[in-house]
Formats: C-alpha cells, sequence, structure tokens
C-alpha cells in the first residue's frame, strides 16, 4: 500500500524520535540532542545520537541513520507497511482507506488464508486421531516433542484422495478458492480435482505476521516421491521471497544479533526445540536478493548452515554468486560447515546443542569462502594458471555492487595475493635458494634464526589429523617448543584432548576444540594446509605413510638447533657484517632451514648445507673488520 508524505509527516509529527528509540536505548540529554549507545554496535562510548528537532537518528559507529520508520524496521525486523501501521497506531493518526480495487484484493486474500488456516487445523486434527498415529510416531521418533509439534502445529493429511477437500467444501470454501491456496490440484484430462497433500506429515509455512500461506509436507511412506513436497507458487505464497519461521524467530534474533539459516523446516524445528530460537529456513532454494534482505532485517551477518560434503559446497559456492552484488555496509554472511553427512538435526540429535554452536562460533566469512572457491577451482603452478586464478578473483570483485564494500574487498585480496605469491626459498639453477622478488633479504627476514613456529605448526596439523600420532611420538611432540602462544595453546589443547581419549577421532578432535578458544586459529590452519606440501598432513593418507614421513621430518629438524644455537652465538659477529656477507649468511641460513625441513632430501644434501654454512660462518669469526662493516642500531 502507498501512502501520502502528509500521512506520513503526521505520524512522525506526533511521534518525537526520542520517544521511539527509547524503548531500546537508554538515551541522555546532551545540548539539542539526545545521545545513547548504539543499538547496532557493542560499544563503551555512545555515538548514538538523536535529534528530535530534525527528525532523525544517527549512529556514527555504524553509519545508520533514518526516521521513526527506519528504526523500527531495523531494531524490530518489521517491513514498511508493518512499521507505519505500528507507528500510525501509537500516534492516534487513523490509517488511510484504501481504494475499492485494493478491498476486494484484500478480502479474496483473506478468504484464500481462511481456507488454509482451516485446512492447518483439519491436518492438527487428524494427527491426533486414530488416522494419525504412525505420524504422530514419526515425528516423535525424530525426536519431537508434543509441545513442539503444537507450537508448530504440526499435522497429518489423511491418505484419501479428496478427504481435505470434502471437508473444506462442507465449511463452505469454494472449490476455486482451494485451487488458488494450491491445496488440491486439477488434472489436465478433465478429472475431478483432488487433494495435494494425502499421508504426509504438514508443516504450516506462515507470512510475517504468522498467518498461514503454504504448506510443506514430508512423506511417511518410505519409497513416496518426492519425500519433501510445498505447495505451489500462489498469489499468497512466493518461495523466492518467504523465509520460513520468520515472525517466530524474530524476537531472539534481535535479542541476540544473531540469526541461523538451514535449507529445511525440520532443521529448524530442530534447533528451535535445542534451545535455537533465532534459526530460520529457506526452504531449500537458492537465495533470492528478497530473501537476503528478510534475514538482514533479523541479522546483520546470519550463518548459513551447510552439510559439510561435496553438496554442502558446492551449495555454498552457488550461494557466494547470489550474495556479492547485494553486500553493503555492515551487512554480509558467514558459512558454518557441519560434519560430512550431517544437517542441523542431525548434529544437535546425535552431538548436542554445544557441539552445533562450535561450528556457529567458527563460522566462516563470505569473502573467505569466495578466497576458498576460487582456490580450489584449478591448480596454480604455472604463470598462466596464476594468472588465470587473479582473473577468477577479479571477475569475483567486479559482481560487488556496492563501491565502499568493492573497495575494501579490493584490499583485502590485494593482500592475500601478496602473501599467496611471495616466493618461498627454494633451489635455482645453480642449487642455492631463490630470493624474494630478486631482492636482498633483509635482517627482519633472515634474523632470528629458524624458530619452531612453522614446525609448530605442521606438528599441530598433523597431530589434529591424525591424533594416534601422539601415542607413537609422544616425547617427541612434548619437546616442540613453540614461540608463539595462541599456537602453543591450540596444541596443549589437542593434546590434553587426545590424552583425555585415547580413541578420540579427528571430527572429534576438531568439534572440540572449536568449541573453546582455538576454534578460529584452528580453521584458518585447516585452510592453509590445503596448500601444505606436507603429504602427511591430509587425513586421508595412510597410516604407515604418515608415520614414516613425519618421522623424516622430526629427524631432520633435530639436525637444525645446532644452526639456531651458532647463530645465536654469533650475534656480535652478525651485526658488524658487511652488506654482502650478510647477505650471503642470511642465504645459507635459509638453505639449512629449507632442507631441514625438504622431504625428498638426502642426508648428504643436510649435512653439505650445514657445512658450508658453518664454513661461512668460522670465516667471518676470524677475518678482521672489513671496510665498509657498520654496526645496525
Amino acid at each position: 500500500m502507498k501512502f501520502s508524505d502528509s500521512f506520513l509527516d503526521e505520524v512522525r509529527a506526533r511521534l518525537p524520535v526520542s520517544q521511539v528509540v527509547s524503548r531500546r536505548v537508554q538515551l541522555k540529554r546532551a545540548g539539542r540532542e539526545w545521545k545513547g549507545l548504539s543499538p547496532f554496535n557493542k560499544e563503551k562510548t555512545p555515538s548514538f545520537t538523536v535529534n528530535d528537532q530534525k527528525g532523525f537518528y544517527h549512529c556514527f559507529s555504524s553509519g545508520r541513520h533514518g526516521d521513526i520508520f527506519r528504526f523500527v524496521m531495523e531494531t524490530e525486523g518489521l517491513s514498511f507497511p508493518e512499521a507505519v501501521e505500528r507507528l500510525a497506531g501509537e500516534a492516534g493518526v487513523p490509517m488511510p482507506a484504501p481504494d475499492p480495487q485494493y478491498e476486494r484484493t484484500v478480502k479474496e486474500r483473506l478468504g484464500l488464508m481462511d481456507a488454509l488456516e482451516a485446512a492447518a487445523k483439519l491436518f492438527e486434527q487428524a494427527l491426533r486421531s486414530g488416522a494419525g498415529r504412525d505420524a504422530l510416531t514419526y515425528a516423535e521418533g525424530r525426536g519431537l516433542s508434543r509441545e513442539t509439534i503444537a507450537e508448530f502445529r504440526i499435522g497429518y493429511a489423511p491418505g484419501g484422495r479428496d478427504t481435505l477437500k470434502n471437508a473444506l467444501l462442507q465449511k463452505g470454501f469454494t472449490e476455486a478458492q482451494l485451487l488458488d491456496t494450491g491445496l488440491v490440484i486439477k488434472p489436465e484430462d478433465g478429472r475431478p480435482t483432488y487433494d495435494r497433500f494425502r499421508d504426509r506429515l504438514t508443516i504450516p509455512i506462515l507470512d510475517v505476521k504468522s498467518r498461514v500461506i503454504a504448506f510443506g509436507a514430508r512423506a511417511l511412506a518410505p519409497d513416496a516421491q518426492p519425500k519433501y513436497l510445498n505447495s505451489p507458487e500462489t498469489r499468497l505464497f512466493d518461495k523466492g521471497s518467504t523465509v520460513f519461521n520468520f515472525a517466530r524467530a524474530r524476537g531472539s534474533a534481535f535479542d541476540k544479533g544473531e540469526l541461523i539459516v538451514t535449507e529445511g523446516y525440520m532443521d529448524v524445528i530442530a534447533l528451535h526445540q535445542a534451545g535455537f530460537k533465532n534459526a530460520v529456513a529457506t526452504l531449500g532454494t537458492a537465495f533470492t536478493a528478497r530473501q537476503m534482505e528478510q534475514l538482514w532485517q533479523l541479522a546483520p551477518e546470519p550463518v548459513i548452515c551447510f552439510d559439510g560434503d561435496r553438496a554442502g559446497e558446492a551449495a555454498a559456492a552457488r550461494a557466494v554468486d547470489r550474495m556479492l552484488p547485494v553486500l553493503r555496509e555492515g551487512h554480509s554472511f558467514r558459512f558454518a560447515f557441519l560434519p560430512q553427512g550431517q544437517d542441523p538435526d542431525d548434529l544437535v540429535r546425535s552431538a548436542g546443542a554445544s557441539a552445533f554452536s562450535a561450528y556457529l562460533k567458527n563460522a566462516m566469512p563470505l569473502i573467505d569462502m569466495a578466497w576458498r572457491r576460487e582456490l580450489r577451482a584449478g591448480a596454480i603452478d604455472t604463470p598462466e594458471r596464476r594468472a588465470a586464478f587473479e582473473a577468477r578473483v577479479e571477475a569475483l570483485l567486479g559482481e560487488i555492487e556496492n563501491v565502499r564494500v568493492r573497495e575494501h574487498y579490493r584490499r583485502e585480496i590485494k593482500n592475500r595475493l601478496f602473501e599467496l605469491w611471495r616466493p618461498q626459498p627454494r633451489s635455482g639453477k645453480d642449487g642455492r635458494p631463490g630470493r624474494r622478488n630478486g631482492a636482498k633479504p633483509t635482517r627482519r627476514e633472515a634474523l632470528p634464526p629458524p624458530t619452531a613456529y612453522g614446525f609448530g605448526t605442521i606438528v599441530t596439523l598433523a597431530l589434529v589429523n591424525h591424533p594416534w600420532l601422539l601415542d607413537r611420538f609422544a616425547e617427541e611432540i612434548a619437546s616442540v617448543d613453540v614461540t608463539d602462544k595462541k599456537l602453543a595453546a591450540l596444541l596443549a589443547a589437542a593434546t590434553k584432548a587426545i590424552h583425555d581419549d585415547h580413541a578420540i577421532t579427528r571430527e572429534a578432535l576438531i568439534a572440540g576444540l572449536r568449541e573453546g578458544p582455538h576454534g578460529a586459529l584452528l580453521d584458518r590452519l585447516l585452510l592453509e594446509s590445503h596448500h601444505a606440501r606436507h603429504a602427511f598432513l591430509k587425513p586421508d593418507m595412510p597410516r604407515d605413510e604418515v608415520e614414516e614421513q613425519f618421522t623424516d621430518m622430526l629427524y631432520r629438524w633435530r639436525a637444525l638447533p645446532t644452526l639456531t644455537r651458532e647463530i645465536a652465538e654469533s650475534a656480535e659477529v652478525i651485526a658488524d657484517m658487511s652488506e654482502a656477507e650478510f647477505e650471503r649468511f642470511a642465504v645459507l641460513q635459509q638453505e639449512v632451514a629449507s632442507v631441514g625441513l625438504k622431504q625428498d632430501t638426502d642426508d648428504a644434501a643436510m649435512r653439505d648445507a650445514k657445512q658450508r654454512f658453518q664454513d661461512t660462518l668460522a670465516r667471518l669469526k676470524s677475518a678482521p673488520p672489513a671496510k665498509g662493516r657498520r654496526r645496525q642500531g
């Protein structure tokens, strides 16, 4: 319905912005304005202002700005017409009378809703009857309580061909209305209409005002197809514009500032019963712009749950293309991938609410999902393939319509490409390690000597992917000196979890670690391990190969402490080196470290690299100060 400017101005004139805002924000007078903590961001210093004279609010921390209608829409998830109706009633301003055509349309729609409401009640009654015994048993077998069944108005569609049709006709509804609601089907060959839903568990689909507009139905017979059946598109039900459980989840989503999005209504119902009242579903459709706007009405960064299998990865990849064009400041999506073969319903029933919460906590930002998708699309081991990768990433940036968001994505992608293309030490034609971009090694790159950070990362990932390694290499793993505090804490947590349960699986270990404070670091390392050159970091490697390669790596790393000690003892000599000597020193240092962790190098290569480094260091110690040497500092 369209509202005139004079009508909206009248509502604004009767309701000061501070009056509407103060229901959610504690305001204090600050000169001609009011100030308070932002309702959109967590903050300690007030940055939210309200100006009654000018009729607007402004949030400096989030950039949000608007009038009373916008505030109600952004804080309560209402549409514009709903916000107008709510505030007009509060202001005592009568709603404008609709035109006759609009009234006829509304009356027709209400008649269809009455038919759907009557159908929902008949389905509920059937579930409690003898005919619905098997359907009730199935629902309870899925773990649903009687209270949950009643709250979601779950029912049963009897198996007769026209049971529902006849019952609704007797209540005074017409066959045309039943066709318009999608409750019955008219065969093309002229046969009588018949019930769409037969011998199925039914779940009403509600609009934003909690009115029944359609049904979802789950087959009870094992061989019935399709397993899930929704109402067709009707005047009331637009699948691409509907979010299941929107009205029921609205309050909880606003209170928590979080929204969980699943693919099906059974997942939503199971999550709701498990305490996640802020769950909705997209009814299995690809994300539409309208659905994304609705999701953003409830939370700025909804978490989309996908199965952790190929189908889930593919669905997430497709979602990226639909999300990028509509991104705007402060609004995005995150991705939570559940264990392979499990949906939210399975996970909360088998592992409990805490396990599901852990996956939500470590949900992946949209930019990480887009980056991972393109990185996995093809190899990047040649200049041509790297150029193709950059072209794909550049094309993604072009899909983002919001200029400001696109620029921030561009900066982030630029940083990631720099890190990805930055050369690592590797042998050149003369057998000497190469340098980054052909430049001289800097003191920051060469000193301090190789630490256990890189090695600790490898050990940690190996242990997470193969928990049984701890039993075989407990002493060696315990001796690893990890200087990075966060990584050390993650390794310690993994070690403790395996000690507590020697039979723990990789999946259970990862789920447990994600529940703690180390989840974000673990997920980043697992993502990075996709590019690792160490084959034993892959979770599907045969056990004997993992053990052999892990043993070899440990042997080579044990040869490096001598190098570390020698460098530490020679700090004064290193400080007096000329630039040319320092360059040579750094190259040899990198070579020894590289050889020490390279799996296809024999012991002779390690001995040769170390010997050349030690000879150089000895020569520098015994040589008189060279012209041009100067201390750094």
